[in-house]
Parts: structure tokens; sequence; C-alpha cells
């Protein structure tokens, strides 16, 4: 079964068609790119999957049910977790703090249980600190724990809210520019880290630029332009489109 189908999905923002009739699907345990010149809708697609915007016209079907319209709470439930062009961070909150929020789906504990601190949720809360120590660690902030995430550079928090997704164990990651910000050494970290969780068999929809790392990590490639969906195909074969070169990526990229 596929796990992303995305059927015809339309949408118009006043006389801007942001997305005209995309339609593609993405293989359970792959990196699925999405890539395109600014404004060709990349975002907007992962604000429809994840239920900050609703479609006008087509579907997006996850795991063989459709999802379109449903608000990003439940969509979050269904195992759906999702990274930010611009980082949404709590900088009130230490590093740990905020990738602990990031399990509060899988939290059983409500607002009357945390507030009579019953046994059970003593041990869930350091449960939940367990878990998100080691996804910190997995992507190099482990020895931040304890700082404010407001004093991270821009580059470390775009790893933390990597952290704080996976923290929600999800299906389906959504990554939306990860690598902006970051510097050669943490770019590299990052391609790691997607091939890693590749292995883990998550399954990735990468937003991304970066064209280098585009091609090393991604298995397929879905290429938007003013909208529409102009190709898609294996790195190789988009690397070769001339509809694609002329549109984005330009002459260079030419073999």
């Amino acid at each position: 079964m596929l796990i992303l189908e995305l059927n015809s999905i339309s949408l118009a923002f006043g006389g801007l068609q942001a997305l005209d009739g995309v339609s593609f699907a993405v293989a359970p345990g792959t990196v699925q790119a999405v890539i395109g010149p600014n404004g060709a809708g990349k975002t907007t697609l992962f604000n429809l999957i994840t239920g900050f915007l609703a479609p006008q016209s087509g579907k997006v079907v996850f795991q063989g049910n459709e999802i379109q319209g449903q608000p990003p709470f439940q969509v979050a439930r269904l195992g759906i977790a999702r990274t930010f062009q611009l980082v949404q961070l709590f900088d009130h909150m230490t590093v740990l703090e905020n990738v602990m929020v990031g399990r509060h789906r899988l939290s059983r504990a409500g607002l009357l249980a945390g507030a009579l601190r019953l046994p059970w949720t003593k041990h869930e809360e350091k449960s939940i600190q367990e878990r998100a120590l080691e996804e910190l660690a997995f992507v190099g902030l482990a020895e931040r724990a304890h700082q404010p995430a407001a004093a991270l550079p821009l580059g470390l928090k775009r790893l933390l809210e990597i952290a704080r997704a996976l923290a929600a164990e999800p299906t389906l990651l959504l990554l939306d520019e990860p690598a902006s910000g970051l510097d050669a050494m943490e770019t590299e970290r990052l391609q790691e880290m997607i091939l890693a969780l590749r292995e883990r068999g998550l399954t990735i929809l990468l937003v991304e630029h970066d064209m280098g790392l585009t091609m090393e990590v991604a298995d397929s490639i879905a290429v938007l332009n003013y909208g529409q969906l102009i190709a898609t195909g294996t790195p190789r074969e988009v690397q070769k489109n001339p509809e694609v070169i002329a549109a984005y990526l330009g002459t260079d990229w030419q073999t």
C-alpha cells in the first residue's frame, strides 16, 4: 500500500493558483523530494497534507484513508509529523522540553491526572524524557538539553525541530527546507540522519533547495512550477529532464 497519495490537489488564494491538479504518490520507507523555484507551491502542499489548509478540490490519502480537511492535531495523531520553513519552537522552554512536547500525542496523562501527580504519570514523564534525550542524541544536541531553545543558532534550531518531530514516532515525516541555515558540516550530518531514518523504515517527504543534498538522499523527486507538477522520477531522470532544467535546475545540471 502507498503511504501517501495526492490526487488532483488544487488550491487558489484569490487570483493566485497555488496548486493546480497536483498528483503523485509516496511509497513507504522512501525519501520523496519535492523541488521547485520559490512560489512553486511546495510549502502550500505541506500545509494541505498536515491540515493547516484544506484543498478546494482533490484528495489527500494517507495509508488508504482520506485526510484532507482534518485539523492538524488529528493529522498528527494519525502519524504525520513535520518541521517548518520558518522555525517554530517554544523559545521559553529548554531544548529538552521542546522535544518532550513532541511526544504529547502519545501521552495518556490528561490535565487532571497530571495535576494529581498520580504515580503512573511520573513513570510516563520519565519515559517521555528518556525518549526525548534519545532523539536529541540522534541529532547531536544531547549536550545542549538544558539550554534555552532561544539560545540556539538557526541551524541547530532546525535540528531541534527534527528531534521534536521524531519524538512523536511518526510514520511519515515532512521536512521543510531542513538544510537552510546549516553549514557544510551540519548539512553532511543532516544527510546522514535522513539516510539513517530511511534505514529505520521511516518515510520522508522532503522540500529542500540544496540540490546536492536532495540528489544524494531522494529515492524519487516531484517537481513543481507555478503550482503545477511538471515532472516526477528518480534524481537522475529529473536531473536530465529539459523542462525541469529550464524551470529550476539550470544548464549546469545537464549531463
